[in-house]
């Protein structure tokens, strides 16, 4: 019996929706940390070429493949590639899902620090106390939790409430975002780190890193290859373009990563160099980064290779929870700017852990669960598998290692899946069909067919080449927070397991989601 099928109301709001997928904390805290890592200007070029190389490429892949199949990962590759291929499709959505488990922690931070600023909770003296005091403690169970239930409840009222939630939080998060950015360029001394930003030492562009960086940062910053897009695009109306989608969301996505950095850099280039010089009459002025404070007193000159070794070289958390707020302490009205900073990082946040929550939903429903049913599986389970991360930091650093480069895998099976159907099929078919606004030339055929693969290929062995160890037990120890033993032992267990699954898993999922059993919306 045919089903109606849900949809997205209007473009706007499926864009609205999808960019809130995107747009997560690796924009907000990640990028600004890696592009100042990376000498700016030139990280800026190399990340640019990999839009084009590696994000939109794979963008359009799931948009053309949602539109096609109606379904999510598994029931995708079933359709492009064939019942034996199954498991590939339930890799991706196994390694967003457990993305999901300590996304919704990191989610829970962020509330837990709009508390903290609201109340003035964070003491400027000690920036890492209230840190360390809230990472060992429980109240992260309970901030993953009230994220985690927050993302069940929305997903469980269907693609409406995605769209209400989106239709709100984007809007207000550009906006917070752009109010941000526009205080930080005004600040005194500023434009030290927009010079930085932008301007480019092009003898640099040699250096293989900056370039491994980049694409990375792509991977990790668009969403290309997750499986998240896939996931929407199943609820795009059949007349409905694909082509130019897919190249608005990256570039919209990309647009706040460099609003942000702007925001992070020039704060910091305009703030650091005021604390350098209250050093003798103030004592804790860089109390959140003494390695600083010990090579100022020691007789370093402040300069932006100074700052990259004692500041962005910092983690994710350090930068944003520690070194964040203590720039803001300094600030005029920086009590509200730090509560606008972690209100659109809480945004980012939840928006992204909306569409894990749907992603993994999906593929339930896909298998035959109702979608009330599917929920709660998602909500429970995802409660129970990220609280390893809400009590243990260095089990939350190993969960985003193993699973964040298995995001490269991920990008590599979606190229193989077309590969397997026809990459000229899938462009003439799916992305240059009759309401396409664009046209996608044979560019994209020789991207996909083979520069996505070959730049998978390298950047995972890049990453094995970073975290070997000084040993051969060291190196293959899967105990290791970071190394290839951890990496090897984990998708080694969740592909073994997938791969007996298979044929039950595809039968499934083809008995409960036959081609025509859902009625197009057009």
């Amino acid at each position: 019996m045919r089903q109606p099928r849900e949809a997205f109301s209007s473009r706007w709001l499926m864009m609205l929706a999808m960019l809130g997928m995107a747009v997560g904390t690796g924009n907000i805290w990640r990028f600004p940390r890696i592009v100042a890592q990376n000498g700016g200007g030139e990280f800026i070029v190399a990340w640019v070429v990999f839009l084009f190389l590696w994000s939109i490429p794979l963008i359009l892949v799931e948009f053309g493949a949602g539109r096609k199949t109606r379904l999510g990962p598994v029931g995708a590759f079933l359709r492009l590639m064939g019942p034996r291929w199954a498991w590939m499709g339930a890799f991706i959505a196994f390694v967003a899902t457990a993305i999901m488990f300590y996304y919704s922690v990191v989610a829970g931070w962020t509330l837990r620090y709009i508390v903290a600023s609201v109340a003035g909770e964070i003491p400027r003296t000690e920036p890492g106390a209230f840190w360390n005091a809230y990472t060992g403690s429980w109240w992260p169970v309970l901030t993953h939790g009230v994220a985690m239930g927050c993302g069940v409840i929305v997903v469980g009222r269907g693609v409406r409430a995605i769209e209400r939630v989106a239709r709100v939080l984007m809007p207000t998060l550009i906006v917070l975002v752009v109010v941000l950015a526009i205080r930080a360029v005004t600040l005194p001394g500023s434009a030290d780190g927009l010079q930085y930003l932008f301007t480019v030492d092009w003898a640099h562009l040699g250096k293989a890193q900056i370039w491994i960086e980049a694409l990375t940062q792509n991977a990790w910053d668009t969403g290309a290859g997750w499986g998240l897009i896939l996931a929407y695009a199943a609820y795009l109306r059949v007349r409905e373009d694909t082509a130019l989608n897919a190249f608005v969301l990256p570039v919209a996505n990309n647009t706040v990563s460099l609003l942000a950095g702007i925001m992070v850099l020039c704060t910091v280039f305009a703030v650091v160099p005021q604390l350098v010089a209250n050093l003798a009459t103030d004592t804790e002025a860089l109390g959140a980064y003494p390695a600083l404070a010990e090579a100022v007193r020691g007789g370093a000159s402040l300069t932006p290779e100074l700052m990259q070794e004692t500041i962005f070289s910092q983690g994710n958390e350090g930068l944003t929870f520690i070194w964040m707020p203590q720039l803001f302490a300094t600030l005029p009205w920086g009590r509200g700017l730090m509560i606008v900073f972690f209100l659109a990082l809480s945004f980012a946040a939840f928006t992204s852990l909306i569409a894990m929550i749907e992603l993994a939903s999906r593929v339930l429903r896909d298998a035959g669960m109702s979608r009330p049913h599917a929920i709660r599986v998602v909500g429970v389970g995802g409660f129970l598998l990220g609280l390893p991360s809400a009590l243990s930091l260095r089990f939350l650093h190993n969960q985003d290692f193993v699973w964040g480069v298995a995001l490269m895998l991920s990008g590599l099976f979606f190229a193989i899946a077309i590969i397997t159907y026809g990459v000229r099929r899938f462009r003439e078919e799916q992305l240059n069909h009759e309401d396409s606004d664009i046209r996608i030339g044979r560019w994209w055929d020789v991207v996909i067919g083979v520069v996505v693969p070959l730049e998978a290929l390298v950047l995972l062995g890049w990453w094995f080449y970073q975290v070997r160890g000084a040993d051969l037990a060291g190196w293959l120890d899967p105990l290791r927070e970071a190394n290839v033993g951890t990496l090897v032992a984990q998708w080694g267990v969740v592909l073994l397991a997938l791969l007996l699954v298979n044929r039950w898993l595809a039968s499934r999922t083809a008995r409960a989601s036959p081609p025509d059993a859902v009625d197009p919306v057009t």
